[in-house]
């Protein structure tokens, strides 16, 4: 049993970054509860050893050998400690080993609460330190199971195993155990203790338009190192993204550079979004301008502006029409919610009856 504990122990610290000397502390912990619990009065004078080389534990509490024996907590007769150790004599300390097998069982439950919460409180620590410092970033985690009932996708970044929810994936995506997948993370944030839950979570998520933004990051040096700049993105996530790019060097097309020589860069990103259509648009401070782009692959003829109401009339040659407005309306949502304008699209015959 020792040495399936320390074991334990190992693969503890191995595994979720817990060190053996905060367990054994807390372990200890839960023994002197269990104590208390099981022979009641106090546990002052408990100790305990492990020896990791020889993988044993050692509990024992110090009683003071005496002639005659008034408080059995902290004292124990001559006798009795002979019984222990023929050399003990009056006065001495003796270790009296305590078998932590014979504990009841509502002290042992008492100790296996306590080490659950210390691995808990361990796990949450290390959680908050591993991520906290990411939030916004792109990472990499590796599909370990999924939830036969709430679907959730349980991955495994770094030393912790986090949950994708199935809100947070992209529909019509089929996750699978082994599977290498991309991830952003939105925040650590705390558990709603009026739900009954403690601690912290990491809400990741492969849905949100940040995940777009650092695949481009990644694939595209010339954004990455500040030449183009990422004006503005909106995401449906599993159908169609729109990102409107602006490039510092007249020099260097953004549209271009995102797309990469023999669509290299695009295509990588397209496979991690598992095919969704991705709409790049080039940013004008010429309003008319980057709505007539926004609306894509759309021909826009003409754009009047309404500045005071931050609202727009898009002309739109009469047999592209369904295009500019997208199936279900998809295209000049995701337009508008690019440009943060209100778009109004109208048929060139309308506008000319």
């Amino acid at each position: 049993m020792n040495e399936e504990f320390f074991e334990a122990l190992d693969l503890l610290e191995k595994e979720k970054g817990i060190a053996k000397e905060y367990m054994l502390e807390k372990i200890k912990a839960a023994i002197v509860a269990a104590v208390k619990r099981d022979k009641g009065g106090s546990a002052e004078n408990l100790s305990a050893t492990f020896d990791g080389e020889k993988k044993l534990i050692r509990f024992f509490v110090t009683k003071e050998v005496v002639e005659e024996v008034a408080n059995p907590l902290f004292e124990i007769s001559l006798a009795d400690a002979r019984k222990i150790n023929k050399k003990l004599t009056v006065g001495d300390n003796a270790e009296v080993d305590i078998e932590t097998n014979n504990f009841g069982r509502i002290a042992a439950k008492i100790g296996k609460n306590v080490i659950v919460q210390a691995i808990n409180e361990a796990i949450n620590g290390s959680l908050v330190q591993e991520f906290e410092g990411k939030q916004n970033e792109l990472l990499s985690g590796v599909v370990q199971r999924i939830d036969p009932n709430s679907k959730v996708a349980i991955l495994e970044i770094g030393r912790h195993e986090v949950g994708l929810p199935i809100r947070e994936q992209i529909p019509g995506e089929i996750l699978k155990e082994g599977n290498r997948v991309k991830i952003y993370v939105v925040e650590v944030k705390k558990r709603d203790k009026e739900k009954g839950s403690y601690g912290h979570e990491v809400v990741i998520s492969r849905t949100h338009p940040g995940l777009v933004r650092r695949l481009f990051e990644l694939e595209v040096p010339e954004i990455s190192d500040g030449t183009i700049e990422v004006m503005s993105i909106a995401r449906e996530a599993g159908a169609r993204t729109k990102i409107a790019v602006v490039s510092k060097d007249s020099n260097v097309d953004p549209i271009g550079a995102c797309i990469g020589p023999k669509r290299a860069r695009i295509n990588s990103i397209l496979d991690e979004l598992k095919g969704e259509k991705v709409d790049i648009i080039r940013y004008s401070d010429d309003i008319g301008k980057y709505i007539a782009a926004a609306l894509s692959p759309a021909t826009i003829t003409k754009v009047e502006v309404y500045e005071e109401k931050k609202a727009c009339k898009a002309v739109v040659v009469d047999d592209q029409l369904s295009l500019a407005i997208g199936k279900e309306g998809q295209n000049a949502r995701l337009a508008a919610k690019l440009t943060g304008w209100k778009i109004d699209i109208r048929p060139e015959s309308q506008e000319i009856s």
